[in-house]
């Protein structure tokens, strides 16, 4: 009897963990929809690693995700591009290309798996810090979303500006010049 009552209570434990765990994971997903549906073009969405720094700009939200970065990467390019509003630019570090595997072991790896993700996608490559200056530049009047995961390889984060998903560039420029 008094062991079923310890495994009652141990399976208690578990599922209360387990609940919490997956309350604290579905959070961040709540918030990147909300977030979704309210930005544009001009707005971004990060998704960073570990060593990431919460910026003191009041329009940076940062949330810890506690979950592996490709999957947040994936889930957040999915939910981008179902929303017929905007349309990702996606950004990396520069430096990602230039961390040997013999330096941080893992990082082949995750270039591989990302580049594959990202393949078809708008992408550029800039230095880390140029990005962050765009970042901190944009904060002035746009709310950025970061989105913390817990990998821990170094410039391996993912911004992500958004543009506008029904209006590109070149209709722009035709516009402009037909206004001049």
């Amino acid at each position: 009897m008094r062991s079923i009552l310890k495994l009652g209570l141990v399976m208690a434990v578990v599922l209360i963990a387990t609940s919490a765990f997956a309350q604290k994971n579905n959070d961040w997903q709540k918030e990147l929809k909300k977030q979704l549906e309210v930005f544009g073009h001009r707005n971004w969405i990060m998704v960073v690693d570990a060593a990431y720094p919460a910026q003191s700009k009041a329009a940076i939200k940062t949330i810890a995700t506690g979950e592996k970065q490709l999957d947040v990467v994936k889930i957040v390019l999915d939910a981008v591009e179902k929303a017929p509003h905007v349309y990702p630019e996606v950004f990396l570090d520069k430096e990602i290309d230039f961390v040997k595997e013999n330096q941080k072991p893992g990082i082949e790896k995750y270039r591989k798996d990302l580049f594959k993700m990202l393949k078809g996608k708008s992408v550029s490559k800039e230095l880390h810090e140029e990005l962050i200056a765009k970042i901190d530049e944009a904060a002035k009047t746009f709310n950025i979303l970061v989105l913390k995961t817990d990998l821990v390889l170094p410039y391996t984060s993912v911004f992500i500006r958004l543009d506008c998903g029904y209006w590109n560039g070149k209709q722009e420029a035709k516009m402009r010049e037909a206004m001049k």
